[in-house]
């Protein structure tokens, strides 16, 4: 597929931008909350209008001459954006008025050369309109008054866009994905994230989740993963609040890579960006292939980190688990051994799961890594012919299974019934449940035979009639 011209969403903070790129991709990608300063990376997404496909991103709220760190790092991220930008989106707030950083802000963006749209956002009756005139003083044609929110003129804002040459030539075929808002009524959970409004599969791609705690590295694997700047990376605990995804094709497979906002306990999450950003990350978790927990090897295995490695177990993901800044740790003869027993003793559910020592910094071992999601998301989807599972599981020898006889059953069939994860029956004599170290001795016979590297596999049982 040819590529998408870009719509770039730029503008101070509290302006509106995120509930526009929402609008505008019909999908929830990003974290929208009256907090301002709540996007900082660039998120990108697909739109479609009438036939015609663009790509859109979502920049955090621009300070031009701020000193902050934060604050620069959101205008380096924009700036990357607008250098490919076939169209840029100046977004202001009808019901503050102009104010002297919109007047800044119009000024920078005119020097690009770039097409410039004014977007006048928070219209939400006609007279208001009237009201919001003094953003003509901007000189920047055309304008659009619309509300984002409340889905007013935002057709005819898409028609006067999509209608220039270089946005007709991108009419491909494809699922609609735009503003239609055809999938307004979907249920939404209590954080008020949809799930149809995460990134949607496409066909062929691993989808690799990033997962841990504040402050381990997660975006500098994602910068490092992509040989570029991707996601916003400083010393502050909790940079990351919108997911940020990318595709990189490594290894005769395409990836799309997932940085997740860092995962803090409950009663530490108290400002309402916090809380979605953890809600999100779970929910990206829950679809993706392979999950990548990062754990800091400075400051070493942590009971958060086994509970994000409980999380991962619970949804069904394959699991890596990555040791980062190694190339920080004071190492002895023996280190990588006695780390990896700490690991095994904190998160004794993910036997399966294998351990690499990485630096995302340096990018030691990163190439390994994307390796072993590669050979994992094989295995997920591995499937075994119900013949060869039932000879296997004759050839068992039982009497080797430390479980009282009288929990004991006689498996009489088995088959398989899904993938990602494997799933099997197990059609036995009797209706009690297997006794739980039964079911980790047949575990651990199935992964000896078919390998199932990295993925739990789920046993259920049935009393054959």
């Amino acid at each position: 597929m040819p590529k998408l011209p870009l719509i770039v969403i730029v503008g101070r903070p509290n302006v509106g931008k995120s509930t526009l790129f929402n609008r505008m991709v019909g999908q929830r990608r990003a974290i929208v909350t009256d907090e301002p300063g709540i996007t900082r990376d660039r998120i990108y997404g697909e739109c479609e209008w009438q036939g015609i496909h663009a790509e859109v991103v979502d920049t955090g709220g621009i300070i031009p001459y701020e000193e902050d760190l934060m604050a620069q790092n959101i205008l380096k991220q924009a700036q990357i954006a607008i250098r490919d930008a076939a169209q840029i989106l100046l977004v202001v707030n009808s019901r503050d008025g102009l104010v002297s950083l919109d007047e800044e802000l119009a000024r920078l963006l005119r020097r690009t050369g770039k097409p410039l749209a004014l977007v006048v956002n928070k219209v939400d009756s006609p007279r208001q309109v009237g009201e919001a005139g003094e953003f003509h003083r901007l000189g920047i044609e055309p304008v659009f008054f619309v509300s984002a929110e409340h889905n007013l003129n935002i057709a005819e804002m898409l028609d006067a866009l999509f209608s220039r040459a270089e946005f007709k030539q991108s009419r491909v075929r494809g699922v609609p994905v735009g503003p239609s808002g055809e999938d307004e009524d979907q249920e939404e959970d209590q954080e008020g994230v949809n799930e149809g409004r995460l990134l949607r599969r496409r066909p062929g791609e691993i989808r690799v989740a990033i997962i841990g705690r504040p402050n381990v590295g997660k975006s500098t694997l994602l910068n490092t993963l992509c040989g570029k700047e991707r996601s916003i990376v400083t010393p502050l605990a909790g940079t990351t609040r919108d997911s940020v995804d990318a595709v990189i094709e490594r290894e005769g497979a395409r990836f799309r890579i997932i940085d997740t906002a860092g995962i803090r306990h409950k009663g530490k999450t108290k400002l309402l960006a916090e809380r979605l950003s953890v809600v999100l990350a779970r929910k990206h978790l829950e679809l993706a292939d392979v999950a990548v927990l990062l754990i800091d090897a400075v400051e070493g295995v942590t009971a958060l980190d086994a509970t994000i490695a409980g999380y991962a177990h619970e949804a069904g993901r394959s699991v890596i688990l990555a040791v980062n800044k190694w190339d920080l740790f004071k190492k002895t003869s023996d280190s990588t051994l006695l780390f990896e027993e700490k690991v095994r003793r904190r998160a004794k559910y993910l036997d399966y799961a294998p351990i690499l020592f990485i630096s995302a910094l340096t990018g030691q071992r990163v190439t390994n890594l994307l390796k072993c999601v590669k050979s994992m998301a094989g295995e997920r989807e591995r499937r075994i012919p119900t013949a060869e599972l039932n000879r296997f599981v004759n050839s068992i020898d039982f009497s080797r299974a430390t479980v009282p006889v009288s929990s004991r059953s006689k498996i009489l069939y088995a088959t398989q019934t899904s993938v990602a994860p494997p799933t099997f029956v197990l059609f036995t004599n009797r209706a009690s449940k297997f006794h739980f170290s039964f079911e980790r001795f047949l575990i651990n016979r199935f992964r000896e035979r078919f390998g199932f590297l990295g993925t739990p596999i789920r046993i259920k049982q049935r009393m054959k009639k």
